[in-house]
């Protein structure tokens, strides 16, 4: 199923370990009029745990969307000071719609994969690390969008060949979504959420 917004599509797949009830993976977007943003967060350890850690760093990109991404960052970070708290990996991408353009980054196993209208797929770099309270550096990835890009953001699980490869045999985000959660049928051996979006213009 997707999600239409005004200027995005979104589709969705979540799913805990084998043996869990709660996915230790936790994900938010919102769409404003001038901007789209998406983030995904996975704490470390499992279970609750793991969802506990998660869902701090989403609340706090919630009560801040219009901050930069390195602010975000930088927020969700002084979370895990002077607390028992496990940590997370992050990613976030924002979309700004009056400067045709996309920003993205990644701290720890979140990936993040632009799937351009023309030319080759590119593939995020992630930081190595995890929200854990100490500061640490991160470089935010730039590029342009034109209407019909696509974005793929993922936690563990998922493999980026097979999708990618899936997705240009399909050309179609639902399918390819459709196709990811039919192979999850099998045991999975981590928590797995995978969100696809397209940008409409």
């Amino acid at each position: 199923m997707i999600d239409n917004h005004d200027h995005m599509e979104v589709s969705t797949f979540q799913k805990p370990k084998d043996g869990n009830d709660y996915s230790g993976d936790s994900y938010f977007y919102f769409e404003s009029e001038d901007f789209f943003i998406c983030a995904l967060a996975d704490g470390l350890g499992s279970g609750e745990v793991a969802k506990a850690s998660s869902e701090v760093v989403i609340d706090v990109i919630k009560d801040h969307v219009y901050s930069p991404i390195d602010d975000l960052l930088s927020k969700c970070n002084q979370e895990f000071l002077g607390n028992d708290r496990r940590g997370s990996v992050l990613g976030i991408l924002k979309i700004d719609y009056h400067k045709q353009s996309y920003s993205y980054v990644s701290l720890g196993n979140v990936g993040i994969i632009v799937m351009p209208t023309e030319g080759r797929k590119q593939r995020n770099i992630p930081v190595s690390g995890y929200l854990s309270g100490i500061p640490f550096q991160t470089k935010v990835q730039r590029g342009a969008i034109t209407p019909g890009t696509v974005f793929f953001m993922f936690s563990d699980g998922v493999d980026e060949r097979q999708l990618t490869k899936e997705f240009y045999n399909n050309q179609s985000m639902p399918l390819t979504i459709e196709w990811f959660a039919l192979r999850q049928e099998v045991t999975l051996k981590d928590d797995t959420t995978l969100i696809a979006m397209k940008y409409t213009g």
